[in-house]
């Protein structure tokens, strides 16, 4: 998708899943999952408020799943 097309959040989104991939890429991993800071990861915590934002546009959300 064009980075015109694309709103805030979304750009946001794809900014903050890019640095989540040359952290996986640095740390030699595929899936953060096997990193050792899964549940401290800033960088992860702000790629999944980043998905959370860019469903709910920043209006905040319940999400049902």
């Amino acid at each position: 998708m064009s980075q015109k097309m694309l709103d805030v959040w979304q750009q946001t989104l794809v900014e903050k899943k890019s640095e989540l991939e040359v952290c996986q890429r640095l740390q030699g991993l595929a899936t953060c999952m096997a990193c050792e800071k899964l549940l401290a990861c800033e960088v992860r915590e702000a790629y999944v408020k980043a998905v959370y934002d860019s469903m709910s546009k920043g209006t905040g959300g319940g999400f049902e799943f």
